[in-house]
């Protein structure tokens, strides 16, 4: 035991001294919150800037004018159609509503009257997102103006205790890809090791391998409990991220998703004789995983053909399982089922790397 406590805390120095290693385990993941907590922590605030072009001075258009202009999201500019259309053009509108200067008449007469609504189509949300708002904004005008009453209400309610920012659902997905890449990457110092054959030295000593093992496991399960407490202290106190669920069970799928990773990360040095051979395999692995597992993106998206591959990933249902769990969202699978895969793949990886291991 004594042996395994020095060999122990000789890793972690060496560890802590490795400045790479420390940068892709911890900063990495660090830098990864701010960015996507930067761009998605405030879009519950996001405007729109919306030109409006009146052609008529008639009462009907003053009322839909102060109607857009009373709504919150939008930022209003008024001008000719030339202007704003080319203000459109620049990038420096969203959309350009055009009031026609028949609007009066045709509402007075009860007459349909076409409103143009422009939008830049290479904006998504433009043409996804506000021109909807814009239609269902005009809408309402005309039931106040027409004083048609509205039937149908949609009465939204969430089935999670709280609503969800983007953020919410990220963070999960990137400590799942840092318990990814200590496991898969952190591996890669046995083959350094194995090449300048200092694992055949120490094989000649009356060292137990499987303690020298065991001392770099444990090390890696360390750095996993590290990397999870620093993003989550992160995204709390920076994006105000809240663990909903239980702290045991977050604790419970970070060592099981640590254990699936670290198997998977010595059956691929297992398999690889240099340490450039090993990097090479490694980022084979984890693109496709990091892309592909649905940790940053919905599933939704993705395109039938690919679906089979998100399924047979490891870091789909660690994805998945931390994601229930800390901010309760709707999950993929069920979390025994994420388990089960979990403990399947970190089973199956671990005694193929243990019958394809070679110490020399």
């Amino acid at each position: 035991m004594k042996t395994f406590a020095e060999l122990f805390v000789a890793n972690v120095k060496e560890l802590v001294r490795d400045r790479m290693a420390i940068f892709w385990f911890l900063v990495f993941p660090v830098i990864f919150i701010l960015i996507f907590g930067a761009v998605f922590a405030n879009e519950g605030s996001s405007s729109f800037d919306v030109g409006l072009v009146a052609e008529s001075q008639d009462p009907v258009a003053e009322q839909i004018s102060r109607a857009l202009g009373s709504i919150a999201s939008f930022k209003i500019h008024q001008g000719t159609r030339d202007q704003e259309l080319n203000a459109l053009t620049k990038g420096d509108r969203r959309a350009v509503i055009v009031i026609p200067e028949e609007v009066g008449p045709a509402v007075t007469s009860g007459q349909p009257v076409q409103i143009p609504v422009y939008y830049d189509a290479s904006q998504q949300a433009s043409g996804q997102v506000l021109v909807p708002v814009i239609a269902q904004v005009l809408d309402g005008i005309e039931r106040g103006i027409t004083h048609r009453p509205q039937i149908f209400r949609v009465q939204s309610q969430a089935v999670q205790p709280k609503e969800l920012r983007t953020i919410d659902y990220l963070l999960p997905g990137i400590l799942a890809m840092a318990l990814m890449q200590l496991g898969i990457f952190g591996a890669l110092h046995l083959v350094s090791l194995r090449e300048q054959k200092i694992l055949k030295s120490l094989g000649a000593t009356p060292l137990p391998r499987w303690t020298l093992l065991g001392a770099e496991i444990s090390v890696r399960f360390l750095m996993a409990l590290v990397q999870t407490l620093t993003i989550v202290v992160i995204g709390y106190l920076v994006f105000h991220v809240t663990v909903i669920g239980s702290w045991l069970k977050v604790l419970g799928i970070v060592v099981l998703g640590a254990a699936t990773f670290v198997s998977l990360g010595y059956l691929l040095v297992s398999l690889c004789k240099t340490e450039e051979s090993a990097v090479g395999l490694a980022n084979v692995v984890q693109f496709p995983m990091m892309f592909l597992s649905g940790i940053f993106f919905p599933v939704e998206f993705m395109p039938a053909f690919l679906k089979p591959v998100l399924k047979a990933m490891p870091l789909t249902y660690l994805g998945d399982a931390l994601r229930q769990v800390m901010v309760e969202a709707t999950p993929l699978y069920s979390l025994p089922t994420d388990l089960l895969v979990l403990v399947a793949w970190a089973v199956a990886t671990l005694v193929v790397a243990v019958r394809f291991w070679k110490w020399e």
